[in-house]
């Protein structure tokens, strides 16, 4: 499965994004899916996931409230809408997918897109 994030920018604080991750297979519809996002200095970290169908989701504490993760099978992708944005949300963002199912751990992710900038101005 390959997997192709869009949607990055430079907004200022309190406005929104939506990001896009596009799978290659089809298959993707059953995988759990995930974003994840990269400060610069600083590791990864998990921002929010979504069960295979939709069904479950996670939200990390930072970004609970603000931002929805959502997928849409059909057309083999996952979104992520960001609202409410701040400075420190500022980082690359990455979408991932687990065929092992949902999960907030980094190596259960086997499939990652190329990331996506976003950038908050204060």
């Amino acid at each position: 499965v390959q997997l192709q994030a869009s949607g990055g920018g430079l907004v200022q604080a309190g406005g929104s994004l939506r990001l896009s991750c596009a799978a290659s297979a089809r298959t993707f519809s059953r995988f759990a899916s995930g974003w994840f996002r990269q400060a610069r200095g600083k590791e990864r970290e998990v921002v929010a996931t979504i069960s295979w169908n939709g069904g479950v989701t996670y939200y990390a504490d930072s970004v609970k409230g603000r931002f929805t993760i959502s997928r849409d099978n059909a057309k083999n992708a996952v979104y992520l809408q960001m609202s409410s944005l701040k400075p420190e949300d500022t980082a690359v963002y990455y979408c991932a997918a687990s065929s092992g199912g949902l999960s907030t751990s980094l190596a259960e992710y086997g499939y990652w897109g190329q990331g996506t900038q976003v950038t908050v101005s204060s």
